[in-house]
């Protein structure tokens, strides 16, 4: 599986709008936001603003970085064994 990430602004209505798209083999499966320093301690860390297919949770996670989110991503949609 191919993964790639797109820098992007995205419209959050807060102040929190450095995002990344998220490419899975070609096809958008994520929208992930890095949190502004509004969030004090989580400042920095991604969160899933939007996941879509398997991606989809009602508890969206947070990440340290993106390395963290990728590995989720790809854990997420590796095919089941």
């Amino acid at each position: 599986m191919s993964i790639q990430v797109q820098p992007v602004r995205v419209e959050t209505d807060s102040s929190d709008e450095a995002g990344e798209l998220v490419f899975a083999d070609g096809r958008l499966v994520a929208v992930l936001v890095q949190l502004s320093d509004e969030h004090e301690a989580e400042a920095g860390m991604w969160f899933l603003e939007a996941g879509f297919g398997r991606l989809q949770t009602p508890d969206a996670p947070k990440f340290a970085d993106l390395d963290e989110a990728r590995a989720w991503i790809e854990q997420r949609l590796a095919p089941p064994s």
